[in-house]
C-alpha cells in the first residue's frame, strides 16, 4: 500500500536479536514495526532517532497499529 500521506517518526526502540522494533510518530504514539516492513534500509544499521517515514495499518490480528513502507525520511 504506497501512496497516501506518509507518517513521519523517528525510531524509539530496535531488538535487533528479534527483528522489530517501534517508531514514535509525531502524534506522540508508538507505533510497531516488524523487519520486512523496511525499504531501503538495513534493520542492522537502523539505530535510536534515525528519521523515517511510513505508513501505519491496522494490524491483521487486532493488536493495535504497525508500521509499514518504512524508508528514511527525505529532507
Amino acid at each position: 500500500m504506497k501512496g497516501g500521506n506518509m507518517t513521519k517518526g523517528k525510531i524509539k526502540r530496535v531488538m535487533k536479536d528479534r527483528g522489530y522494533g517501534f517508531i514514535k510518530v509525531e502524534d506522540g504514539r508508538e507505533i510497531f514495526f516488524h523487519v520486512s516492513a523496511l525499504q531501503g534500509l538495513d534493520f542492522s544499521d537502523l539505530m535510536e532517532g534515525d528519521p523515517v517515514e511510513c505508513d501505519v495499518q491496522n494490524d491483521k490480528y487486532n493488536r493495535g497499529f504497525k508500521a509499514v513502507n518504512i524508508r528514511r525520511a527525505s529532507g
